[in-house]
């Protein structure tokens, strides 16, 4: 599973024309999911996202989780993740998953991501063409990668 997570004022999914998704404070986060994925993928990715320390505490330093802060999540499926720019300039999605093994995974991962947070994670809606809307805090935004844990 690869992640680009965004610390946020806020962010929102809308869809033909009418916001499906959004929250406040917290996190946008875009996941690409590949067929080799799996639940200790998602144990991994989702325990490091909701102990990730890169909310700002009294002093201003980068010291506290989304949990720290009771900030919200919001979940964007975004299989471009995945693309393989290596021929050509057209790129190719083959590494993604396929919709019959990442939806599932997908859906595993807002549960485990709901059971680490102990609250509900907004998302946008898997497969449809979304505008994502965002105030990215700081900026900060992080990769991370279940098969490169850096």
């Amino acid at each position: 599973m690869r992640a680009v997570i965004q610390r946020v004022k806020n962010a929102s999914v809308v869809i033909n024309g009418v916001v499906i998704s959004s929250i406040g404070e917290g996190l946008l986060i875009f996941i690409g999911i590949q067929s080799e994925d799996n639940e200790n993928d998602i144990i991994w990715l989702s325990g490091k996202i909701a102990r990730l320390r890169i909310f700002s505490d009294p002093e201003g330093l980068m010291n506290l989780s989304v949990l720290d802060v009771k900030g919200k999540i919001l979940l964007v499926s975004q299989f471009t993740l995945y693309a393989s720019t290596k021929k050509g300039n057209r790129p190719s999605y083959i590494n993604s998953a396929k919709p019959e093994i990442a939806i599932p995974l997908y859906n595993k991962f807002i549960l485990q991501l709901e059971k680490d947070l102990n609250s509900t994670v907004k998302t946008g809606e898997f497969g449809a063409n979304m505008q994502i809307s965002l105030i990215n805090d700081g900026p900060v935004t992080i990769i991370m990668d279940t098969k490169n844990k850096e």
